[in-house]
């Protein structure tokens, strides 16, 4: 089936990953390297950022699961210092690819997102940096965000709900992401996966499936 549409995540495939950024933290801490990650995937359908992903709870009870969650597995960490970590630098090649789609395909974000508690003072301080996401996320004909649904990814719904609002099929979509666990689920339903490792990797996996030059 001809690709009709391309489905994108945003953290980690549009800007630099949070992990990039945890794993500095973890470095700063004395902390194994991608404990945060270990966190975060135990029990990832009802652990802390699931919730906080899916709004089921706010910053503060965050906070404090996440504390509770990492001290049980070995060194107490705050949910409330990572916060700040979740921002990351655009990447100009991935933007760009993403404006050539939008040429010839329907574009959708399916985004795992909190509703941070600093969202207003953080943009004001940096009204550059939200200004020129702001833009990117203009580009989208459709968007999802996990805050707002309460359904988060893997959830294979999401991915069908994405494919309702665009008027698609799974198997006329490409759908690209930084987690592999978030891919599967998008393989399952027949679309083609693309896991973000790099951009190279990333833009020559686009451009075979979609036969778009980047």
């Amino acid at each position: 089936m001809a690709i009709e549409a391309i489905l994108w995540d945003f953290g980690g495939v549009f800007t630099s990953s949070p992990f990039e950024a945890f794993n500095r933290y973890e470095a700063r801490r004395g902390l194994p390297k991608d404990f945060i990650r270990k966190v975060n995937s135990t029990n990832h359908e009802s652990n802390a950022w699931a919730l906080f992903e899916c709004s089921r709870i706010d910053a503060r009870q965050f906070d404090l699961k996440f504390l509770e969650e990492s001290t049980a597995l070995g060194h107490a960490v705050r949910g409330a210092d990572l916060l700040p970590l979740l921002s990351g630098e655009l990447r100009p090649r991935m933007v760009a690819a993403l404006r050539a789609c939008k040429q010839r395909f329907k574009l959708g974000c399916i985004t795992n997102n909190v509703i941070h508690p600093d969202g207003p003072a953080i943009a004001a301080k940096y009204p550059d940096a939200a200004a020129r996401v702001a833009e990117v996320m203009q580009l989208f004909d459709a968007i999802i965000e996990s805050s707002r649904t309460g359904l988060r990814k893997p959830n294979p719904k999401v991915y069908l709900m994405m494919c309702e609002r665009l008027g698609v099929s799974p198997r006329a979509c490409v759908y690209l992401d930084d987690l592999g666990i978030n891919c599967k689920p998008a393989a399952q339903l027949g679309m083609a996966a693309i896991k973000v490792v790099t951009e190279d990797q990333t833009l020559a996996e686009l451009a075979r499936v979609t036969g778009v030059a980047f």
